[in-house]
């Protein structure tokens, strides 16, 4: 790849990305004659300068690397207790049978799902310690003054970044009626372009083994989408700063606990709620894709292969998979995973990204494709923001259902557009 610091032509092709997302957006505003160029370069300027000093400067570098080494601790802590709980199928060395394949041990509803239960908890507490209340507020006030948000869209737009989807907004619920239309989609859009803490350390056990750093690769991705997430929405539906009026809020009110004990208790409750949900949408929609697997296995093999969902899928998006930076050589398995994460989650793209070999796939494609999948922009997705705002601002519900699958286009390019931003830098900044 050269020398530290080198660009070349890959790096420019990433501009293709930047551009086709804007013109995607813009082409559906609400509004075209009102397209946020200041937002614009100022957005994309604060990812770059973000990615820059987490990988560049070797203060916050080692930083990163530390998270790695936090989040193979807490995954490996998490296995003890659940080789507590369930023994063997945990996956521990001692099997009760003689073993032939080591990699059969792992099981994703034994090392996946049982991290994102201990995260929540973990969440939780430093919640009520209000660590994570003061990392949340000082995000807030880096959007507030760089991206011109108010004070409650900017707190719920970090609270997101940590907490999900739904639970990021939740810090705001009292003033959910009040915002205007261009927040509301704001805070939808943001919400499935990142991911929550849970799933992080998630998506890093995933590929921990296929990308070096990867849980510093993940951490950085959900952070600097939020911007691109801001960008996008206000494109899509611009600001109107005449019906935006302060309020005050306090963000300690929406969510306490009464103790450490309860918060631990509360955190775990909630948990299990999101790995059930977790474990059950895998579960549907990987058999609904075999189902539609198997009945195009009926015309046999097309161009000298299987009709399958993520052959087409592979077709259908590896232009855009190109457009971020991938090389085409890479760009139907991109294209694949780009159209896996947007049909059947960013979990399941993961995994296959995961199962993907080292020497099948470019250093530099995987580390753009964790970029490009990291956010909850995705088909079961829309159902949720759908069932959560309706009980968090029922009286806004038809509002809602008429703007969600623009925020989920938003989202998913969102993601797209902070890989493109990734694919500009020198891609010995990542060591790939």
């Amino acid at each position: 790849m050269g020398g530290c610091g080198t660009l070349g032509l890959e790096n420019a092709q990433s501009l293709v990305g930047i551009a086709l997302v804007l013109l995607v957006c813009w082409a559906v505003s609400e509004n075209r004659r009102r397209f946020p160029w200041k937002l614009a370069i100022g957005a994309m300027t604060v990812q770059a300068l973000l990615v820059l000093a987490l990988f560049g400067l070797p203060a916050l570098r080692s930083g990163l690397q530390g998270v790695g080494v936090a989040v193979d601790g807490l995954a490996s802590s998490t296995q003890a207790g659940v080789a507590f709980v369930f023994g063997f199928l945990a996956g521990t060395p001692n099997q009760p049978y003689p073993l032939t394949d080591a990699g059969s041990l792992f099981v994703f509803a034994f090392r996946v799902l049982p991290v994102i239960l201990v995260v929540c908890a973990l969440a939780a507490l430093l919640w009520h310690w209000k660590i994570l209340v003061w990392i949340t507020q000082a995000f807030g006030f880096v959007f507030e003054r760089t991206m011109g948000l108010r004070g409650p869209p900017a707190l719920a737009t970090a609270a997101t970044v940590f907490m999900g989807q739904v639970e990021g907004p939740i810090f705001i619920r009292s003033y959910l009626p009040s915002l205007s239309r261009s927040e509301l989609f704001m805070l939808i859009a943001v919400g499935m372009a990142c991911v929550s803490g849970s799933t992080m350390v998630a998506y890093a056990t995933i590929l921990k083994d296929v990308l070096p750093n990867a849980a510093a690769h993940v951490l950085t991705a959900s952070i600097v989408s939020a911007p691109a997430g801001v960008l996008l929405a206000r494109i899509i539906v611009p600001r109107d700063a005449a019906i935006e009026q302060a309020q005050a809020y306090d963000p300690l009110a929406a969510k306490k606990y009464d103790s450490s004990i309860d918060a631990l208790i509360k955190g775990t409750t909630d948990g299990l709620q999101i790995m059930l949900n977790v474990g059950a949408t895998l579960i549907v929609f990987v058999a609904l894709t075999a189902m539609v697997n198997n009945i195009l296995g009926v015309f046999g093999d097309v161009a000298g292969a299987p009709l399958s969902v993520e052959r087409g899928l592979g077709v259908l998006f590896a232009p855009l998979a190109w457009a971020i930076g991938v090389p085409w050589h890479d760009a139907p398995a991109a294209g694949s995973l780009l159209g896996v994460k947007l049909v059947l989650t960013e979990f399941t793209a993961f995994i296959k990204m995961g199962a993907i070999p080292v020497e099948a796939m470019d250093a530099r494609s995987r580390v753009l494709m964790t970029y490009a999948l990291c956010g909850f922009a995705n088909i079961a997705s829309v159902g949720i923001n759908l069932a959560g705002f309706s009980v968090l601002v029922p009286e806004r519900r038809n509002e809602i259902v008429g703007m969600v699958w623009k925020a989920m286009m938003a989202g998913f390019l969102a993601t797209c557009l902070t890989a493109s931003i990734v694919g500009l830098l020198p891609a010995d900044l990542f060591g790939a």
